[in-house]
């Protein structure tokens, strides 16, 4: 009798440990924070600047109307004015809608 319940108690054994490991796994990976989506992140700085590249007001911004803005930052941020951003101007960008609030 005894030899029969051995592999039994070794079963319960080994799905306690088996259900440990699940739980402390779940428990690790629910305390992780998901990663934020990135679009959703920029969104809110994307609704300020769009109106102020629609320079015609239609409630669109045209190819025309963006690369016109964005010549005017690169402009902007050139401070050496060689025609080309290197890290240091680009890390020292300020690209928000409230640099424009007041045009």
């Amino acid at each position: 009798m005894r030899s029969k319940s051995l592999p039994i108690i070794a079963l319960i054994a080994v799905l306690a440990l088996s259900g440990t490991l699940l739980s402390n796994a779940a428990q690790q990976k629910a305390a992780v924070p998901k990663p934020q989506d990135k679009m959703v992140i920029g969104e809110e700085g994307i609704k300020q600047l769009l109106p102020l590249m629609d320079t015609d007001k239609n409630g669109m911004v045209s190819r025309q109307e963006f690369l016109k803005f964005m010549a005017a930052e690169f402009d902007r941020l050139d401070k050496e004015k060689s025609g080309q951003l290197n890290v240091k101007e680009l890390t020292r960008t300020n690209l928000s809608a409230s640099r424009y609030a007041g045009k």
